[in-house]
């Protein structure tokens, strides 16, 4: 079949669509992969106002179509930028990160934090001011207001719809503070009062509290308090890297190349990883002169006490 008959087959398809209701062409939708939704979008203006509005998820939500997508950013070390990828499946059931045309080039440096169907980015080499909205439905980009001040070697971090963002400014610890709801920022340029080293890939958020580490020791900043702690059992690991889920910390120990969890309410360390859930995990194959990106699903099961048991569910170049 030629491509012109498909794509007049496809125009006379997507005609017929629009002349349902809208609560069936709602339904319909809700009923397509994630995955494709952005080429949906460019479709007309009405498919990318309904990909992108609330009725369309809370229709999913009912039908079970829920689905999480995991997005990757690439650095070219050489020309200090990265480009957006997303995890998908290929018909083969393998997976495989497919680059995505309609993100523009991320800065080298820059902070990320998901809210919702939204990554916010913030700062960045370059551009250490910078402030974007991504809605992961449409793939498009909302530029925010720009930070009050420049920082570098930023952080991200939620907590109760306001993103904590902390950097270098004037050679001191600084932090802003961005509210989701009235997408403004916070007056305040709060002074962290603490000598702190890089912290960039050491840092997460657990019951409301900032943990964070430099090269040396372990902190836990209350944002409402004020106020820093040390956590010495935290600290006796040389965590970076991290992800949360359910208030847990989890990293690959790449020295023992074990993955780890620790419990702030218990203040202790397992060699675990999530609580019911799954785990994905990134990791590299250096051959002669090729560099492959793999990518493996981790499920977990609760045994006895504190330990998980992990099972491989796939493993994919």
């Amino acid at each position: 079949m030629s491509s012109r008959l498909i794509m007049a087959k496809t125009k006379q398809s997507l005609s017929l669509i629009t002349l349902l209701p809208e609560d069936v062409i709602i339904d319909i939708l809700g009923r397509i992969p994630r995955c494709d939704y952005p080429t949906l979008s460019l479709v007309s203006k009405h498919f990318r106002s309904l990909v992108a509005s609330r009725e369309l998820y809370a229709r999913r939500s009912l039908l079970g179509c829920t689905e999480h997508c995991l997005y990757v950013v690439l650095y070219n070390n050489e020309i200090g930028e990265g480009q957006w990828y997303i995890l998908r499946r290929k018909a083969n059931s393998n997976r495989r990160l497919v680059f995505i045309p309609l993100l523009p080039v991320m800065p080298y440096g820059g902070s990320f934090v998901a809210v919702g169907s939204r990554i916010h980015v913030f700062g960045g080499f370059n551009s250490k001011d910078i402030a974007l909205s991504i809605d992961c439905r449409s793939h498009t980009v909302q530029t925010l207001p720009s930070m009050l001040v420049a920082m570098s070697d930023t952080i991200a971090n939620i907590i109760d719809g306001r993103i904590c963002v902390v950097g270098n400014y004037e050679w001191k610890k600084m932090m802003l503070v961005f509210n989701t709801e009235t997408q403004i920022w916070e007056s305040e340029l709060i002074n962290l009062e603490i000598e702190l080293g890089y912290i960039r890939s050491r840092s997460v958020v657990m019951a409301d509290k900032i943990y964070t580490r430099d090269y040396d020791y372990s902190f836990v900043y209350d944002p409402k308090k004020s106020k820093w702690e040390r956590d010495e059992m935290l600290n006796s690991k040389k965590w970076k890297y991290a992800c949360v889920v359910d208030d847990v910390l989890y990293y690959h120990d790449w020295h023992e190349n074990e993955i780890r969890a620790y419990d702030p309410k218990q203040k202790c360390w397992s060699v675990t990883v999530r609580y019911g859930g799954k785990l994905v995990l990134f990791f590299n194959k250096v051959e002669e002169k090729t560099y492959e990106i793999w990518c493996a699903e981790i499920s977990l099961e609760g045994r006895q006490g504190l330990k998980i048991w992990g099972q491989i569910q796939w493993c994919d170049q």
